[in-house]
């Protein structure tokens, strides 16, 4: 049926028109003498963007899971030991990677639909008195369940066990649109991925690191190094201090980073997570008032402001309801992964999206379970949402008054 395609996995995520223009342009120089005027403030953006003044951003053509890489091998050696805590399908994969690379990894079990424990790590850094665990490795926005971890407790738990690991955040779906504090929270290490939050297309990996990772890098990287090449972040100092890279950057993105950097900067980052924050409470409202089903999260204060993991009832199965909101109403949601797999359909809800935008995915949804027989109440869905953001307006208009 022709009309617009309705974009709602939690990433990629829509790429508004002013960011598209951006990268509409012809190829160029990467290395002609007006070059680093793109390349130098984008570093700077970036750095507002994770909350650091002394933290240093660098930026691969890559995505999420090279910038897992860049982390984790420019920090450390073979064979050192870090602790991980595995409650989804993305906290899994970065333990496979670590693995892969030669790491000792210590996992903590954490049951799917929880997040980080505090108390877990904080019991496994205060055990380790010969401090032989060199990181801690936490994904804030667990995609996979519609999970958001506390870093700032994990934090305080790293602190209070008086252990100097460093502090390793996937913040792939969540910076940009979760509140996140790289310098107040004492993070070492953090990752996103340029097709989430800030609105581009998969390609770029971006990580930021504290002068504390930089320094324990230099150490790493002279007594039995991970290998890397591509991800050597050396290159890249040296290269970036003067506006280059090391090798062939993409351009588009580039362009295209430096008007969404310049887009959050012009609504606040504040206020893009308070945006997130109330369109994420009106599909919640549709999911656990309108069509009274659960959430995969255990508890609210996991809940995610970027995507919502709704279970489907016994009997049913996610990838149903996923492949008829596809086929008939043009709607992409995001599927039950791993342990998930079949229990749950995913609505991502981040990037650039207002209200109109969430309750389409919500009447979308709502249409394709009905069509696969799960029971619930037509027009319920929307109904919660507009309460919440209707009332929401009236709030405003009120207290302004």
């Amino acid at each position: 049926m022709p009309g617009r395609h309705f974009l709602h996995v939690p990433g990629p995520t829509n790429v508004p028109d002013r960011i598209l223009n951006a990268m509409h342009r012809p190829m160029e120089d990467h290395r002609s003498p007006v070059f680093p005027q793109l390349v130098l403030p984008l570093f700077d953006g970036l750095k507002k963007l994770f909350k650091t003044t002394t933290g240093q951003a660098f930026i691969f053509p890559a995505t999420g899971t090279g910038s897992w890489e860049a982390v984790l091998t420019n920090t450390l050696s073979l064979g050192d030991t870090v602790l991980a805590s595995r409650y989804g399908q993305f906290s899994h994969l970065w333990i496979d990677l670590a693995t892969r690379h030669g790491l000792n990894v210590v996992v903590q079990e954490e049951p799917w639909g929880t997040g980080a424990s505090p108390e877990h790590i904080h019991a496994a850094l205060e055990a380790d008195r010969d401090h032989t665990i060199r990181a801690v490795m936490v994904v804030q926005n667990e995609t996979a369940t519609g999970v958001t971890s506390d870093v700032a407790a994990v934090r305080r738990a790293i602190d209070a066990a008086k252990h100097p690991a460093l502090l390793f955040v996937d913040g792939v779906s969540s910076i940009g649109s979760i509140d996140f504090r790289m310098d107040e929270w004492g993070v070492d290490g953090a990752i996103t991925g340029s097709q989430k939050a800030l609105m581009l297309p998969a390609g770029l990996g971006i990580s930021c690191f504290s002068q504390k990772a930089l320094d324990a890098g230099h150490g790493a990287r002279r007594n039995n190094p991970l290998r890397r090449v591509f991800f050597d972040i050396d290159d890249m100092q040296k290269a970036n201090k003067d506006g280059y890279f090391p090798y062939t950057p993409s351009l588009p993105l580039l362009y295209g980073l430096r008007e969404s950097l310049a887009m959050l900067e012009e609504e606040g980052l504040e206020n893009v997570f308070a945006r997130h924050r109330f369109l994420a409470s009106g599909v919640r409202a549709a999911v656990l008032e309108g069509w009274a089903l659960k959430l995969c999260p255990q508890e609210p204060k996991w809940y995610s402001d970027t995507v919502s993991a709704v279970m489907v009832p016994e009997g049913f199965n996610g990838a149903d309801v996923i492949s008829r909101a596809f086929k008939r109403y043009n709607l992409a949601l995001g599927a039950g992964l791993s342990q998930m797999a079949g229990k749950l359909f995913r609505i991502g809800h981040l990037g650039d999206l207002n209200e109109l935008m969430c309750l389409a995915a919500i009447t979308g949804s709502e249409m394709a379970m009905r069509d696969v027989g799960i029971k619930v109440e037509p027009g319920s869905g929307a109904a919660a949402a507009e309460e919440v953001y209707r009332n929401a307006e009236a709030a405003a208009t009120q207290k302004a008054a």
